[in-house]
């Protein structure tokens, strides 16, 4: 049976992820400090005789070395999360994506030595592509990160420092990762409250306020659902093509934020009005954005067959009906 381990499992992807792993027959390790998750994300699986769950920090080097002692995968996702969050605690943000990622393949790195092999998945983000002017990112594109007095662009430059030294110990080492740059994934049990804007405009509709557009709505993005990205994940971790490269994950099909907030206010009360606001607003003066984030895929194809389940009108259905359930 194999054994898998998952960082910030308790969180909005990795408890999505965990249930994932446990249908597919999987022993899973949860290890999550519940900053930004919630054990209750695990509600459903939790007696799960197959699951053990610890709450903790994977910046505990004791603790990482005694959970990663006897897995077969590690699938590394906890991190700091949401631009609100980035804004307001750089310092955290900065030393919760570095430190433990280093820390996790230093240990992986000791087993493998000894003849004990463990892959592992790294998910890193589409913010390392920073303010790259391309239409579409493909994984080889220069990585633009803007000024370090802008601390918008220091999440992106820490989720790059975990790629390169994942891709450092598959290099000199031969220690299989493969890296996952996520790009907007959505879906059930996702919060608001550190800037994510889908569940974001659904809380606010649901509660009869006006839904916030930052600027004017002309940026673009593209949406995935996060069982979607959770069956590419685990596709990749099982391809043997994997190995050593780094994937774009999400959807290529990208909208407008004014044409998404208009979407959820057709879908919950067409009285709603929207409200538009400035960035510095909403996250400070310095806060910088791009006005497109949409990415290449084929690599993900070529590997996995990828194709998407979900459109973003089912998307934006399933995340209204699962927050009006949660209120009541």
């Amino acid at each position: 049976m194999t054994h898998s381990l998952v960082t910030g499992g308790a969180g909005f992807i990795g408890s999505h992820l965990v249930e994932m792993l446990l249908a597919r027959g999987r022993r899973v390790s949860v290890v999550d400090d519940e900053s930004t998750g919630s054990a209750g994300n695990l509600a459903a699986v939790m007696d799960h005789p197959r699951l053990d769950y610890t709450k903790g920090t994977v910046a505990d080097r004791g603790l990482v070395r005694r959970l990663v002692a006897g897995v077969d995968e590690v699938y590394h996702l906890a991190a700091a999360v949401g631009v609100r969050l980035v804004a307001e605690c750089p310092i955290r943000s900065i030393e919760t994506n570095i430190y433990p990622t280093g820390l996790i393949l230093e240990e992986l790195g000791r087993r493998h030595a000894d003849g004990r092999e463990a892959k592992i998945f790294i998910a890193s983000s589409s913010e390392v592509y920073g303010k790259n002017p391309k239409g579409q990112w493909t994984e080889d594109d220069d990585l633009v990160i803007g000024p370090t007095a802008c601390s918008r662009w220091s999440y992106g430059a820490s989720k790059a420092i975990d790629e390169f030294l994942a891709l450092a110990y598959w290099r000199e080492r031969q220690l299989p990762v493969v890296v996952g740059r996520l790009f907007n994934v959505v879906g059930p049990r996702q919060i608001g409250a550190y800037g994510m804007v889908l569940p974001r405009f659904v809380e606010a509709a649901l509660a009869g306020r006006s839904l916030q557009v930052h600027d004017v709505g002309q940026q673009e993005r593209s949406f995935a659902h996060v069982s979607d990205v959770c069956r590419d994940i685990v596709a990749l971790m099982e391809s043997p093509g994997a190995a050593g490269r780094v994937f774009n994950i999400g959807s290529d099909r990208p909208t407008r934020i004014l044409d998404l907030a208009e979407k959820v206010v057709a879908m919950v009360d067409p009285s709603l009005q929207i409200e538009f606001i400035s960035y510095a607003e909403a996250y400070g003066a310095d806060f910088e954005d791009c006005r497109r984030r949409v990415p290449d895929l084929r690599r993900l194809r070529e590997t996995i067959g990828f194709e998407p389940r979900y459109d973003l009108d089912e998307i934006i259905r399933e995340v209204v009906e699962s927050k009006r359930s949660s209120s009541s």
